[in-house]
């Protein structure tokens, strides 16, 4: 009894299941049938059978048998397998049929590896938390070490419920992914530890595993333990386990004062009640298939599992959401002492005022509301907007400068001086960015603002003057222009200032400095895929906004020259960042009355770094997204553009409706893989910024607040308006 698709045949033969192409094994599973029973012990074994009975209905093939364990417990297992879409769909149901002296139990679909049963022999991509052998993450990221036994996240920790694994040598692909988006709520009045039972649980895991041959595993708390057991090992293979489970995580916290001094590990698990008639019900989208690079991988089983999990659209009104947020920027930035800006951080839902500090750029994003300010205070006829809008320009520009050229990054109005932080090159381009579009914007109106262009070219030469060899920059400097952080991974972060200030000046220096840097984030970001350190308040790690400033950087040199490198960099880039959003959602609580998340799901939220929490921040690439689009004609691009138009607002109180202080705003970030947010609950300035800006670009650009409103115009109209920079200075 075979299925095929898409040239790989799953053939079902003496119980188990094989995996071929051209007559080749690839993958296979003896014994489908797996259990791990958690004990009266309260420790983890592992049991697993061949099918009994395997028979075909129409076009699917159903799998059958009973699993029992030496307590007595009882397990039937029902699997269908079916061809869907590019690849197979798994259904499993499991039935308790008796139950033994057992705690809880859980189950699992897996493919072993006939290739390799060598991890390093493996690329391995899992959105948001897994890209290649994380040889960029950090020491505690599932897959730094790949010398564990167990690699495995709960399915909530993935952008999408999807991991794939590449064998390096030979471009064989399989991927596991959640069927659906129907995970439901855990029980809230349990505490998760390290191997608790659930009934309630329904989000699974989704990773690989490789146990040394004849051991067990078990956990006493939290450590792993290992005891002999006749355990039959078939090595490596691609699993989702349900319910879910975390594992093998480095410890990041010894207990103090114990005599222990090896690399202990953490391992987690969820297990259902082993009760007569508790049944379990879950399916698999299973895919096989053959990519001559990880990007290519990486890219195609993202849009696979994004077109048949995507939430829909939220339903947001952008224009009167883009008005209110610039009510509340305009509300919020006011004079201190000498300084113009607005607080730091503030607590909601009442905007309770915790710190008042400037950043250039980052999280505080000064000069961009400055430049939002003065745009929306004047085309609006807002005459505070504007005046304010102004001022928080003229501010930086009038005491952030120094003697080198490199601008201070914090001020701080309470010591009226400006705190002794890292010169981030990334920090570093958004503030000058926005000051130069300032200037360009009051330019236009004939209000010519020289000290504002002149701050511009500073920072400029400095750029130039610094820019190392082979086009990259440090991420991090000093005042003196010393090394701070020597990483180049932020060298995309200056590419469209660069670009831009060329197209402002005409001098040549620049359009050199930005291609050298281009060329270097060409073999390095985008080619070995090292988008890291992007995040400013985190290690060198990898991570979202990399990826993002990559975009901008390769996208505006194609707008520049029209070259196809530079375009074949800003897909590579797109494609990446994209993996790190949510595009599915699942049900989350919060422990406030008023937020959100209470009335809106979790999608449109984006991973921050390798494994964290997440935030708005793809909100900020709406507008590249659509124009990516229109340059490629690629549907997904429209498509993805729309979706982070308006479900990244999910986070915000977009009517009035939720109770914050203002229509409009939203918190900063959070963690919400427990299914229970984590979060500061507090609003940034970055957090608004990032949502606006998108937004007036597309107006600017196109003529309306919704990119529907863009899709309005004549294709060759968007095409004409898409070239933004034919009347950029």
């Amino acid at each position: 009894m075979n299925l095929a698709s898409g040239g790989y045949t799953i053939s079902f033969k003496e119980g188990g299941l094989e995996v071929q192409k051209d007559g080749r094994l690839l993958y296979f599973n003896r014994r489908p049938m797996f259990v791990t029973v958690k004990t009266a012990f309260a420790v983890s074994e592992f049991y697993d059978g061949a099918y009994a009975e395997i028979a075909v209905s129409g076009d699917k093939i159903i799998a059958k048998g009973t699993l029992t364990v030496p307590s007595g417990s009882e397990f039937s297992f029902t699997d269908t397998y079916e061809r869907a879409g590019s690849g197979f769909k798994v259904s499993r149901s499991v039935k308790v049929l008796k139950a033994g002296d057992d705690l809880g139990f859980s189950t699992k679909i897996s493919f072993a590896m006939a290739e390799s049963d060598d991890t390093h022999d493996y690329n391995c991509f899992a959105p948001g938390v897994w890209y290649k052998q994380n040889e960029f993450a950090p020491d505690y990221a599932m897959g730094k070490d790949l010398d564990c036994e167990y690699f495995y996240r709960m399915e909530t920790c993935y952008a999408l419920p999807l991991f794939a694994m590449q064998n390096i040598a030979s471009g064989e692909t399989a991927a596991l992914s959640r069927w659906a988006a129907d995970v439901t709520m855990p029980s809230v009045d349990i505490v998760r530890s390290e191997n608790n039972v659930d009934p309630n649980m329904t989000a699974g895991a989704i990773g690989m595993s490789r146990p040394e041959s004849r051991t067990l595993n078990y956990m006493y708390y939290g450590f792993a333990v290992r005891k002999p057991f006749e355990a039959k090992i078939d090595g490596l293979s691609i699993d989702y386990v349900y319910p879910g489970c975390d594992g093998q995580m480095p410890r990041r916290n010894q207990y103090a004062g114990l005599d222990y001094n090896k690399k202990s590990k953490t391992f987690q698990r969820v297990n259902h009640p082993v009760e007569a008639g508790f049944e379990q019900h879950y399916a698999v989208a299973v895919n096989f298939s053959h990519y001559g690079s990880f990007q290519r991988m990486m890219t195609d089983n993202w849009r696979i599992a994004y077109d048949r999990l995507r939430d829909g659209l939220f339903d947001v009104d952008n224009e009167r959401h883009f008005h209110n947020c610039m009510k509340m920027l305009a509300q919020y930035t006011r004079q201190y002492g000498d300084s113009y800006g607005l607080p730091f951080a503030c607590q909601l839902p009442d905007m309770d005022i915790s710190c008042v500090s400037f950043q250039f750029g980052f999280v505080g994003q000064q000069p961009g509301i400055g430049y939002q300010l003065l745009r929306y205070g004047d085309k609006e006829n807002v005459p505070e907007a504007l005046e304010k809008g102004v001022n928080v320009i003229d501010f930086w520009v009038r005491t952030a400068m120094t003697e080198s050229g490199l601008p201070h990054m914090c001020y701080n109005p309470n010591i009226e001086g400006f705190e002794p932080y890292p010169h981030y090159v990334r920090m570093l381009a958004d503030g000058i960015e926005a000051i130069l579009d300032a200037a360009l914007y009051m330019r236009k109106k004939g209000d010519e603002r020289p000290a504002w262009l002149e701050f511009c070219r500073r920072t400029a030469d400095w750029l130039v003057d610094i820019q190392n060899d082979d086009g990259s920059f440090y991420r991090a400097y000093n005042t003196d222009n010393s090394i701070r952080m020597n990483s180049k991974s932020n060298t995309p972060s200056v590419i469209r200032f660069l670009v831009q200030f060329y197209l402002a000046t005409g001098d040549e220096r620049y359009k050199t400095a930005a291609v050298k840097a281009g060329e270097w984030s060409f073999e390095n970001n985008y080619r070995n895929l090292e988008y890291r350190g992007g995040t400013c308040d985190n290690m060198d790690i990898q991570d979202k906004e990399a990826g993002i400033y990559a975009l901008f950087g390769f996208l505006a040199l194609y707008d520049l020259t029209g070259e196809d490198k530079w375009l074949e960099g800003a897909i590579g880039a797109a494609d990446y960042t994209e993996t790190w959003t949510y595009a599915w959602k699942f049900p989350v609580r919060t422990l406030w009355p008023k937020h959100p998340f209470n009335n809106y799901s979790i999608s449109g939220q984006s991973i921050i770094t390798i494994g964290g929490g997440a935030d708005v921040y793809m909100a900020a690439c709406s507008y590249t997204y659509y124009r990516l689009y229109l340059i490629t004609g690629d549907e997904h691009y429209l498509d993805f553009a729309e979706f982070i138009h308006k479900n990244t607002r999910q986070s915000n109180d977009v009517d009035g409706s939720v109770g914050y202080i203002m229509p409009g705003l939203g918190h900063e970030s959070g963690n919400f893989t427990s299914q229970t947010l984590q979060s500061r609950y507090h609003w940034l300035p970055w957090c608004t910024y990032v949502e606006i800006d998108p937004s007036s670009r597309l107006y600017d650009t196109f003529g309306g607040y919704e990119i529907a409103d863009a899709q309005r115009l004549s294709p060759e109209e968007r095409a004409r308006r898409n070239r933004i920079y034919d009347s950029y200075a």
